[in-house]
C-alpha cells in the first residue's frame, strides 16, 4: 500500500473520530435522537453546525481530492465530499425538510443502525491508516 502522507494521517483521524462518534451514539441511543431533534429546532445552532460541517469537508476536499490508489485514499475523499455535501445541505435547505427526511428514515426508530456506518467506515479507516507507515518511503 503506497499511501501519501496526507491520506495517512486522514485517515486516522476521521476513523477514531467516527468510531468515537458511533459508540456514543449507540451507548446514548435515547439522548443522541433527543439532541438532533432539538439541534434541528434552533436555528442560529444549525447553521453554525453547518458552516463548521462545510468548512471541515472543504478543508478535506482541497486537500485530499485523490479517487485512485487504492481504498483509503478513495474513502478519504469521498468522506470529504459526503461532509461537504451534508454542510451545504444544513446551510441550504429548511429545517423542516431535514426533519421530514429523518422522519422518513425512521432515523429514531433505527438509530442504532445508523451508528453502524460510521462505525464500520471509522474501523476500517483506523485499521488501514495505522497499519501504514506514517512517513513511507519514497
Amino acid at each position: 500500500m503506497n499511501n501519501s502522507t496526507p491520506t495517512i494521517f486522514l485517515g486516522r483521524l476521521i476513523g477514531i473520530f467516527a468510531i468515537i462518534l458511533s459508540l456514543s451514539m449507540l451507548m446514548h441511543r435515547q439522548p443522541f435522537s433527543e439532541l438532533v431533534i432539538a439541534m434541528l429546532q434552533d436555528r442560529p445552532l444549525l447553521f453554525l453546525i453547518g458552516i463548521i460541517t462545510a468548512i471541515a469537508g472543504l478543508a478535506i476536499v482541497l486537500s485530499h481530492n485523490v479517487w485512485s490508489g487504492g481504498v483509503l485514499p478513495v474513502l478519504v475523499t469521498l468522506f470529504g465530499w459526503i461532509t461537504l455535501l451534508r454542510g451545504l445541505l444544513v446551510l441550504f435547505v429548511a429545517p423542516e425538510v431535514i426533519v421530514s427526511l429523518l422522519d422518513t428514515f425512521h432515523f429514531e426508530e433505527y438509530s442504532h443502525l445508523y451508528a453502524m456506518a460510521p462505525l464500520l467506515l471509522g474501523l476500517y479507516l483506523t485499521y488501514a491508516g495505522f497499519r501504514s507507515p506514517l512517513h513511507p518511503k519514497l
